[in-house]
This record gives C-alpha cells, sequence and structure tokens, in this order.
C-alpha cells in the first residue's frame, strides 16, 4: 500500500517533467505560423499520455482496494475499488474520444480496453468470492495470478500507446526548430517548472511519511491498548476468582447457621444471618457486573444464541430474584408469549433482565409491587419491568447508563452505577436496545427489544 502510493506519486511526476521538457522543446522549434498549431498538438499529447498514466494509476489503485479487501475485510478499501472502476470507465470514454483520429492508436486502444475489462472481472471475482468464502485462499491466489498476468500485458500496452505519442511528439519538434530566443526562455521556463514538479512530489512523499509515522505511532497505542485491556481482564478475573471463593465459604456458612439455629433462637436474631446472605448475594453480582463490563469493553464478550425455553427462563429469574428481595417486594410475570423455545444468549440474557429486577427491588419501598412483561412484536422480543420507586429525573435520563453514574435521588441507596451500564454493553452485543419511561415518585418502566429467531 505505502510503496503504491508513493511510486504514483513519483511515476506522476516524471512523466510530468518529462512532458513539460517536451512541451518546452516542441514549441520552441515551431515558427510564429505554427505556434497555435504546436501548442495545440502539444495539449492533446499531453493530455492523452497524462489520461494514460491515470489510467493505469486508476487500475493500480482498483486492484490495492481489492487486495485491503480481501486481506483486511475494509468496507473503505472496497469504497475505495468501487470509485476507481467507476473513474477507469470516465477516463477510458475520455482518451477514446481523444484518439478518435488516431487509427494506429485506436487499434491499441482497443486491445487495452479488452484486457483492462478482463481484469476487472478478474478483480470483481475474487470480491465476490471473498463475500461468499473468506477461506477459499487457493482460488484468490489463482485469480491472483490471472490478474498479474494481465497486469503485465496491460503494462506494455500502455508503454507502447506512451511510446507512439512521444514519438509523435518528437515529430512535432523536429519541425518546429525556428527561434532560437524562443527556446531558451521556453526551456528556462521548463527547467523551474520541472523543479516545481519535483518540489511538489517531495513535499507529497514527506507528507506521506509523516502520515506513516503517526499511523506507527498510532498502531502502537492500540497494541499498547490492547494489552493493557488484556492484563485488566486478568487482574478482574483473579479478584474475582480470590473473592468468590470466601464469599461462597461465607454464605454457604451463613445459610448452614440459619437452618441450625432455625426454631433455637427468635426470627429477629436470626435477620443478622439474612443481612449476611443478601450481603454476599450482592457482592457477588458486583463481582460479575464488574468482570463483564471489563470484558465487553474490552471486546473479549461475545455473543452466542441457544435454544432456550424463554417463558420458564423468565419464571425461574423471577423466582431467584424473589428469594434475593426476602418477600419485601411481590413481583409478578406476565407472558403474552407463545412461542416456545427462541435463540438468545441465555448469560447475557439474564444479565440484563436481573439487573433490571434487582434496580426495581432496590429503589421500589418495601411491599411495592414489581412487574416482569413478556411480549413480541414483529422479529423483535420485548421485556418490561415495571416498579412503583422513587423513579427517575429527565436530566438523569441520557446519563444513567454510564459506568458508574447514579441520579440525583439515589444518594440514601446503596448502589455503584454498574448496572445499567453493564445492560447497555451486553444488549449492544445482541443487537437490542433498551428505553425508559419514569415520574419521579411513580415509578419506572424499562423497555428491552431484542432480535431473536426461533
Amino acid at each position: 500500500m505505502k510503496w503504491t502510493f508513493q511510486r504514483k506519486w513519483v511515476l506522476g511526476g516524471f512523466y510530468l517533467t518529462v512532458l513539460s521538457m517536451g512541451l518546452v522543446s516542441f514549441v520552441s522549434y515551431k515558427n510564429t505560423a505554427e505556434l497555435r498549431q504546436s501548442v495545440k498538438t502539444i495539449q492533446v499529447t499531453y493530455e492523452i499520455i497524462n489520461n494514460l498514466t491515470d489510467l493505469y494509476a486508476e487500475m493500480s489503485v482498483a486492484e490495492s482496494g481489492r487486495r485491503g479487501y480481501i486481506y483486511f475485510g475494509s468496507e473503505e478499501e472496497l469504497r475505495r475499488y468501487q470509485v476507481a472502476v467507476k473513474n477507469l470507465q470516465s477516463e477510458i470514454i475520455t482518451i477514446q474520444q481523444q484518439i478518435a483520429d488516431n487509427k494506429i492508436q485506436q487499434k491499441q486502444f482497443s486491445y487495452l480496453k479488452f484486457l483492462v475489462a478482463q481484469r476487472l472481472t478478474l478483480l470483481r471475482q475474487s470480491i465476490e468470492l471473498y463475500q461468499q468464502d473468506k477461506t477459499a485462499v487457493e482460488k484468490q491466489f489463482f485469480l491472483t495470478q490471472k490478474s498479474i498476468n494481465l497486469r503485465s500485458n496491460i503494462f506494455f500496452i500502455f508503454a507502447r500507446m506512451k511510446e507512439v505519442e512521444r514519438q509523435e511528439l518528437e515529430l512535432w519538434l523536429n519541425e518546429s526548430r525556428t527561434n532560437i530566443q524562443t527556446r531558451i526562455f521556453l526551456e528556462n521556463f521548463g527547467i523551474v517548472f520541472s523543479f516545481i514538479i519535483v518540489l511538489i512530489v517531495y513535499f507529497i512523499l514527506y507528507y506521506q511519511w509523516k502520515q506513516n509515522q503517526k499511523l506507527e505511532i498510532l498502531k502502537q497505542k492500540v497494541a499498547q491498548e490492547k494489552e493493557l485491556n488484556f492484563l485488566k481482564i486478568r487482574l478482574f478475573s483473579m479478584i474475582s476468582h480470590e473473592f468468590r471463593t470466601p464469599l461462597s465459604v461465607i454464605l454457604a456458612s451463613s445459610q448452614l447457621m440459619t437452618e441450625t439455629l432455625h426454631g433455637l433462637v427468635d426470627n429477629q436474631k436470626l435477620k443478622s444471618l439474612d443481612r449476611i446472605q443478601s450481603s454476599v448475594k450482592l457482592m457477588n453480582n458486583l463481582l460479575t457486573d464488574i468482570l463483564m463490563l471489563t470484558r465487553a469493553e474490552a471486546g473479549n464478550l461475545e455473543c452466542k444464541p441457544e435454544p432456550i425455553n424463554i417463558e420458564e427462563f423468565c419464571l425461574n429469574l423471577v423466582e431467584d430474584t424473589q428469594v434475593l428481595s426476602q418477600a419485601h417486594h411481590s413481583i409478578k410475570f406476565m407472558s403474552g408469549f407463545s412461542g416456545g423455545r427462541v435463540y438468545l444468549d441465555e448469560k447475557l440474557l439474564y444479565s440484563v433482565l436481573n439487573n433490571l429486577l434487582l434496580n426495581a427491588i432496590k429503589y421500589s419501598p418495601n411491599g411495592g409491587q414489581i412487574s416482569l412483561i413478556l411480549k413480541t412484536e414483529l422479529d423483535f422480543i420485548i421485556f418490561q419491568v415495571k416498579d412503583e420507586g422513587i423513579g427517575i429525573f429527565p436530566e438523569d435520563k441520557t446519563k444513567i447508563y454510564e459506568p458508574f453514574y447514579r441520579g440525583q435521588n439515589v444518594d440514601r441507596i446503596v448502589g455503584n452505577g454498574l448496572g445499567l451500564a453493564v445492560i447497555k454493553k451486553c444488549l449492544e452485543l445482541q443487537g437490542g436496545e433498551i428505553s425508559l419511561e419514569s415520574e419521579v415518585g411513580a415509578g419506572t418502566t424499562f423497555t428491552v427489544r431484542i432480535p431473536f429467531k426461533k
């Protein structure tokens, strides 16, 4: 890619310099009567050579775009290929009009168009093959080899056509050697003009070199960022593992103590054990949210849809959440779905709905009614979680999905501000979306829409 860009500008500058010097010599040997005709002839020759150069350059750009798309899957490279193909057609029409009076060049150009059409067909077949089967390396190699062979023939025709144009230009130069003073002036002008072209090419190459340096620095930063994300995931995974083990011991021990002491001590004294169990479960949820959010930000969280019984899944989730709420809230499940199994990522869906239900419990008063509603709309499955809690201020609605952000009216309620951020990431992986309706002091309704297939 880098060499192709530089070569294009170097060759363009070189041919432009040669053409300018030829223009100077051509005009300098033409007498006053032939001056206008000489200028016109040089102008046409210049445009033909320049357009031929542009045509070959566009062919190189098309090949480069095709290669970039095949190797890196870049849509930008595909668009670059498409633009180059469109420009090729325009250049072909222009050149055909310019050589309309030259039968020799018309014959050469007809063969050139045939070769160009063949090569464009190979490039198109290569892109279509990649879009159908990205692993067809041998077929891609075969198409590439055929394209390379055609490129040699195309370059040969380009060279012959340019040589014909240069020979005709030389003929005009040999016929117009009359005015020495004009020749000296034009030669000096040509030298200055060529020097300017060289300077322009130099500055272009220098600019490209600086851009490449910036790109290398950016690549290094991206690599460092990936490494830091990897280390961060390992750190949080290790912390999560190290915390979960003692937390599991604490939870199991407190549950065993509750069962052992049940009936031996009054229920008031057992509340401390219940608080321990609730705190352990909340701590486990926090560790899960942190680890999931970290993996999502690093791009290591994947969506793996599997067939699940969605109604049974929701009932189990409500039952688990009801146990966690310790009967302080009433959770009601309503279903308008009768489709049986659907393909969804169970872990991601559990994280979404579990966080929404836990938030509804957390921000609702004891005895409040919480509803989980399941329904479908076209190709979307819809979940709604309604509560009768404290509600959300309008100015907080666009910010609550940011990590660690908490609303203005939750200062007295313990929380970490991660739940909705995790929900947002999980839905993005599934192609879903979330919206909310809320009134301060009257409750909140979160609506989750996820595309699905049976």
